[in-house]
């Protein structure tokens, strides 16, 4: 854990209770004297602590020094992701977040199934205990698209993951927003939709998952 999120970072004294009681001293066993890294997510500093004194309820951290530290990838992309089964959205955000994805845009694709509902505190909750895992120092950003035209709309400059012949993805490409799609991919509408120089793929053969997708053209384009 690179540090704990606490709303109240940046206090001379704060106390610690409840799950990030546990987490610090059942889990990661700190005892007092030593010093435990917060942040608020609010601002970008990273906030040094003393534990002062422990009990089995709490815990009081003193504040010893703070420095601004950002974190996050050299470069920005937000991905539109056509909503698919949330429980893979849940199991490969975590990876997204690490690599440094600035924001995801869900939307209703023609062919996302409609019953899949984003529950947006549940995948910040996961956001947040990836973020303290990988020193993250702003969350990333979750948001919702009813459809890909609106999608287009806020982000005219986006590009399009699907088959290409030879517009393939690398590192070299400018990508700044960029959609995926669902099981099935995209209708013939929503293809449409771009121009073909804005469509690019894979330089493979194999078909891959939509969580698979998202997954290796973060890595291409961020890392």
């Amino acid at each position: 854990m690179r540090y704990l999120y606490h709303i109240d970072a940046h206090k001379e004294s704060i106390s610690l209770t409840g799950d990030e009681h546990r987490y610090i001293f059942k889990v990661r066993r700190h005892r007092v004297g030593e010093i435990i890294y917060l942040r608020n997510l609010e601002d970008d500093n990273l906030y040094s602590y003393e534990i002062v004194s422990i009990d089995k309820k709490s815990a009081l951290l003193s504040l010893k020094d703070s420095r601004y530290l950002v974190v996050k990838a050299s470069k920005s992309l937000i991905l539109g992701w056509c909503v698919i089964d949330t429980k893979n959205i849940e199991k490969i955000l975590p990876t997204l977040n690490e690599i440094g994805v600035e924001e995801i845009n869900f939307i209703y694709c023609e062919r996302s199934q409609k019953s899949f509902k984003i529950d947006f505190k549940r995948l910040n909750k996961i956001l947040l205990n990836s973020s303290q895992q990988c020193g993250r120092s702003e969350m990333m950003r979750l948001s919702i698209s009813s459809s890909l035209s609106e999608f287009r709309k806020s982000y005219p400059d986006s590009k399009m993951l699907n088959f290409s012949k030879g517009n393939f993805v690398d590192n070299n490409l400018d990508i700044e927003s960029i959609v995926v799609g669902c099981e099935g991919g995209f209708s013939d509408d929503e293809i449409a939709l771009f121009d073909s120089f804005d469509i690019v793929g894979f330089d493979t053969p194999l078909i891959l998952k939509s969580e698979s997708a998202v997954s290796a053209l973060a890595s291409k384009i961020l890392l």
